[in-house]
């Protein structure tokens, strides 16, 4: 009976050092990696920490999140890699040009928007376009594709975006020059862009330029997409986002976020439903799926109509504001080049002009050097910095890469932007001159070299009006303003699912003579 006593009593101690004997043989075996990592030979791998393999390091770089992908392809001087982390399939990261084309073009049906993805953007996005795969988003992409044709960019796109800008001018930017205020041009960018997309999309005069503050639905929004990053970086981040409300219990939770953010969605549609009943007639994005059929040919529940509207607000808000205020920080940094851009707006754009849509769509379209720095802030500043594939067969890329079946495919448009093997060695620097070619006419570089916009099959839908809606605001502004950044201010990036600013971006408004 002692002795069986005796043996009780000791357990713990020996279950504590078998523990230990087991991480001890977990990290003989596992010295550079995650515990039960496969290693493959083939791929060059990131050095990580014993059995815990990379994920200190990306915690530690969680703030800073896309210039790790840029320091990590750096240092290893490597196009792909592949990066170790517990208990979730292998993460192979490439800023390749042939490889993202590959993936995103040539071997499309290959590579899908993965379980993890799928999840972590659930909450936000649902089985909206930009989280959807398959019939799904065939069907949602197809439907889209009605509204954004040549005609609407000729009258009524052109024309919303001239007059968001002069109710900018008129109210906010000589109110600001005349009485020498400080303006956040970042979250002016937002409600521009806010404004604007609302109206053409779900014809909604939303006002967000006439509101003090911020916009209750984008500030939402905004936090939820933070949230919904976060998971992707940070499984744990559940856990720490209800501990964080027990220490700052005014702060909003993803909950919170998202019910004002359905809230939103689900009152312009149901505001339209009303409005069709009554025998009105709208021809918007969100009346084509109001009055169309689902993949199964029945019409849209109010929960696909919600997750519709905010896929395409992330596409049509988010990403061009981002872009613009993104561009006219390198123009307050970048004298010489904002020089040569008012040179060509002010030789091409008349007061005139920005009262007739068709012949202001015709005469952008022929603005070279407007484009290269639109471009070239693309290159730089990417709105989508970072994305995410998931592979269903094995496969092997062009640079010899075996990937085999349940891989997760990340590519960092961002790192490969600042890659000198991808751009050369000015490749960090804003140069637009690189999209001229040497007989003066205006390049683009493959899709797999600059993914700013996607690459095939899902290239992005709104890649014109967004470059349409860029190069009116940035002649509209440049022509009539000049704008510097106010001293002491940190510009950087936030990370979330696009590229916002952490903390805006102030600036002073000065009227051009």
């Amino acid at each position: 009976m002692e002795t069986a006593l005796s043996i009780v009593n000791q357990a713990p101690q020996y279950w504590g050092q078998g523990m230990l004997a087991g991480l001890a043989a977990l990290g003989l075996i596992y010295r550079d990696r995650a515990a039960f990592d496969e290693k493959r030979p083939d791929i060059a791998q990131e050095p990580g920490w014993p059995v815990l393999g990379n994920i200190p390091e990306i915690l530690k770089w969680v703030p800073y999140f896309h210039e790790f992908g840029h320091e990590v392809f750096t240092r290893m001087d490597q196009l792909t890699a592949k990066m170790s982390v517990c208990v979730v399939p292998a993460y192979i990261v490439t800023i390749n040009p042939k490889n993202v084309e590959h993936v995103l073009k040539n071997n499309f049906e290959n590579y899908i928007k993965g379980p993890e993805f799928h999840a972590a953007l659930g909450d936000l996005f649902g089985d909206g376009i930009f989280n959807a795969n398959g019939e799904e988003w065939r069907y949602q992409r197809k439907t889209a594709s009605l509204v954004f044709n040549v005609k609407n960019f000729q009258n009524h796109f052109t024309s919303v975006f001239v007059d968001e800008m002069k109710y900018m001018s008129k109210n906010i930017l000589d109110v600001a020059a005349d009485e020498c205020q400080v303006l956040d041009f970042h979250d002016l960018m937002y409600k521009f862009t806010l404004d604007s997309f609302v109206l053409l999309g779900f014809g909604v005069h939303l006002n967000a330029m006439g509101t003090k503050g911020k916009v209750p639905f984008a500030e939402a929004f905004d936090d939820a997409q933070k949230d919904t990053f976060m998971r992707f970086v940070n499984p744990a981040h559940v856990v720490s986002e209800t501990v964080m409300k027990l220490f700052y219990p005014n702060s909003r939770s993803m909950t919170e976020n998202l019910k004002v953010v359905d809230d939103f969605a689900r009152d312009v549609t149901e505001k339209r439903r009303k409005e069709l009943a009554s025998g009105q007639e709208f021809r918007d994005l969100l009346s084509r799926f109001m009055t169309a059929k689902n993949k199964d040919g029945q019409p849209l529940s109010n929960d696909e109509l919600r997750d519709i509207v905010l896929n395409f607000i992330i596409a049509g808000r988010d990403t061009t504001a981002q872009a613009l205020s993104w561009c006219f920080f390198m123009l307050c940094t970048h004298p010489r080049i904002e020089r040569l851009l008012y040179k060509e707006i002010s030789e091409n754009i008349t007061d005139e002009l920005l009262d007739d849509p068709v012949a202001l769509f015709e005469v952008i379209k022929t603005m070279k050097y407007a484009h290269a720095v639109f471009y070239e802030t693309l290159r730089l500043y990417p709105s989508v910095p970072l994305n995410m594939k998931y592979a269903l067969n094995d496969d092997i890329w062009p640079d010899g890469t075996h990937i085999q079946k349940g891989d997760y495919i990340l590519w960092s448009p961002f790192a490969q932007g600042r890659a000198q093997k991808v751009w050369g060695e000015n490749a960090r620097e804003f140069v637009p001159e690189r999209w001229i070619g040497q007989d003066g006419e205006l390049r683009r570089e493959s899709q797999g070299q600059w993914p700013a916009f996607h690459a095939g099959p899902r290239v992005c839908l709104g890649q014109h009006l967004a470059t349409l809606e860029a190069l009116v605001a940035i002649s509209f502004l440049v022509k009539r303003y000049k704008f510097s950044l106010t001293p002491h201010q940190n510009v950087t990036y936030q990370v979330s699912l696009t590229l916002p600013m952490k903390y805006g971006m102030k600036v002073a408004v000065e009227k051009r003579s």
